[in-house]
């Protein structure tokens, strides 16, 4: 084939995949331009989670009616001018390419008109082919209309995820700018219900709340921090709220949302032996550097950048937050402690469990060991080795462990992920027996969640009436829990729906094509009695005559181990009472 000229229609398609492959990349550049043009106030209206429509409009500056149909152009701008603006940008656009490729891939229609003119202007773009500028009454400030988008790129349709995933990404992007422009009056509207809105007050606090809810906005904590070329504002979470993910660490350079790889990990090394393994601290950090020590112009997508000083940025990130952690962690007190380091019984809890328990018990012991003797049906066909043999309770160890023996030598159990396993087997098996009984709780509960989780709850509502839970929606983003499953008699039930809500877990892997499955375990990890429990000998033999029971007694649900496993010859040779064969 011999080589020729790319069309411009074909041209511009290309180029407009790298800075808009998905409704919500098509929002971020309209409301950036809003920022740019010194707007107060910023308004998006979306249809069809962005696909039908795409309405922002601004009270910024507007665009002269003889600039219009440049503004639409391909590598027009008016935020740089010579090659060195290049690097010392000051706005969040500035390679002039948003709307040329938005108005390539739908109907684009831009309605713009300055303060002191008397009339407005309008163009519109099919396609990437223009009309003619015609005026039109409008208020000062821009709107601008993308309908239809990806309809001359029907492949582009096919690779945008479900409707409520794309409408989730929308309202992640909006709540975070206005976190980061506090004093601009936001609200965003998805198919004529508002989703979001904010007063533009300044308090960041304010947006929080609507963020992360209520209650985990109250365990942020503000820092502050400035060095010779950085200086650092936001939250972060104190060490009791974590995620299983990286994707609540929120970080803005010099007012833009970035993605910066080695930024992210200079929060989380800050956390360093804080945290669990596999755990993430919340945090949302506003960083401003110089402009001229800073390169944005790395993807067409605005998301990266390049420091100059990349090693400065990264200790001072770190710094910042572990000089906020050690002016909000209390010092321990001794005296509380013991010799073993553990706290005192009465500060772990309730260590009873009396009605679960009892519930485990209403099989004999006998029965229940009569019923392993004879093994169920389904274990005949079990692979050898999965199934556990009858074990005799030793005891606990540390409060977290159990010690019990076989006829193949010595099992130690992570109380945690052998009862995770328990309650999930119980759980699954009432849901596909369609008989989960339910508990109605004396008062309602009530759970605060951000725009982004109430979508994802309202996701899954029916899931979770199939496994007994009773919740019904009680207004914007919030949800009231009226019954819980009777398996679950421990903890505080608004736990076990936020882990539903929470971003995709890395353990999931065995999980990640059974919806019911995977909100079952999120539920039963978080409701299992946890390492550091003291447990009772009646509670520490039922469980263990439960996880017997199992027909995957040897991990938890996410595929974790729930035993470790010591053959009496590995105890013989370890104890020289004869050599290894």
């Amino acid at each position: 084939m011999r080589i020729h000229k790319l069309s411009d229609t074909i041209a511009s398609q290309i180029a407009a995949g790298e800075v808009v492959d998905r409704p919500v990349s098509v929002v971020k550049e309209l409301i950036e331009n809003a920022i740019d043009a010194g707007a107060d106030e910023i308004r998006t209206d979306i249809r069809l989670a962005g696909k039908e429509l795409i309405r922002v409009s601004d009270n910024g500056i507007g665009i002269p009616a003889d600039e219009l149909e440049l503004a639409v152009s391909r590598h027009a701008t008016s935020k740089l001018s010579r090659t060195d603006d290049l690097f010392d940008i000051k706005t969040l656009g500035f390679r002039g390419e948003a709307l040329a490729s938005i108005g390539s891939v739908s109907h684009l229609t831009i309605i713009s008109k300055l303060d002191g003119v008397d009339a407005g202007a309008r163009l519109s773009v099919d396609g990437g082919d223009n009309s003619t500028v015609s005026l039109v009454a409008a208020p000062t400030g821009t709107e601008i209309l993308v309908e239809d988008l990806f309809y001359n790129v029907p492949a582009r349709l096919k690779f945008l995820r479900k409707d409520i995933t794309e409408s989730r990404q929308i309202t992640g992007l909006i709540t975070r700018y206005a976190m980061a422009y506090p004093k601009i009056r936001w609200t965003l509207t998805q198919n004529n219900i508002v989703d979001f809105q904010s007063t533009g007050s300044g308090d960041r606090f304010e947006i929080l709340q609507t963020l992360f809810g209520t209650q985990e906005a109250k365990s942020l904590m503000p820092i502050s921090f400035k060095d010779r070329n950085l200086a650092i504002e936001g939250y972060i979470s104190d060490l009791t709220l974590t995620r299983s993910n990286r994707k609540d660490i929120t970080l803005f350079v010099n007012g833009r949302w970035v993605q910066d790889a080695s930024l992210t990990a200079a929060v989380i090394r800050a956390y360093n032996t804080m945290l669990m393994v596999g755990r993430y601290p919340v945090a949302v950090l506003f960083l401003e550097i110089p402009t001229h020590l800073v390169d944005v112009n790395v993807h067409p997508s605005k998301a990266e950048v390049r420091f100059r000083e990349q090693e400065d940025v990264f200790s001072g990130v770190q710094r910042a937050i572990r000089r906020g952690l050690l002016a909000y962690t209390p010092v321990p007190d001794l005296a509380s402690l013991n010799l073993w380091g553990r706290t005192k019984p009465s500060d772990v809890g309730d260590m009873r469990f009396d009605n679960h328990w009892q519930a485990m018990e209403t099989s004999t012991e006998t029965e229940q060991v009569q019923k392993r003797l004879a093994g169920p049906a389904s274990q005949q066909q079990t692979l050898p080795g999965t199934y556990l043999p009858l074990l005799r309770l030793v005891g606990q160890v540390a409060s977290t462990y159990l010690i019990a023996e076989g006829p193949d030598g010595l099992y130690l159990i992570d109380q945690h992920a052998a009862h995770e396993r328990v309650l999930f087997d119980q759980m699954m098996a009432q849901y596909h027996a369609s008989m989960t009984p339910s508990q109605q709780l004396v008062e309602p509960l009530t759970v605060d969640l951000s725009p982004e989780k109430a979508g994802t709850l309202e996701e899954n509502l029916e899931i979770l009436v199939g496994l007994g839970f009773d919740i019904e929606n009680f207004g914007a983003n919030t949800f009231l829990i009226r019954a819980i499953p009777t398996i679950i008699d421990r903890g505080d039930p608004r736990e076990a729906i936020l882990s539903v809500v929470e971003a995709f877990e890395e353990d999931e892997t065995p999980l990640l094509n059974e919806a019911q499955a995977r909100i079952a375990a999120r539920v039963c990890k978080r409701m299992a009695v946890k390492g550091g429990q003291s447990l009772s000998e009646a509670e520490q033999r039922n469980l263990l005559l439960n996880l017997e029971a199992s027909q995957s007694p040897r991990t938890c649900p996410h595929g974790r181990p729930t035993m470790i496993h010591l053959s009496a010859g590995l105890l013989e040779r370890q104890f020289g009472r004869r050599g290894a064969r």
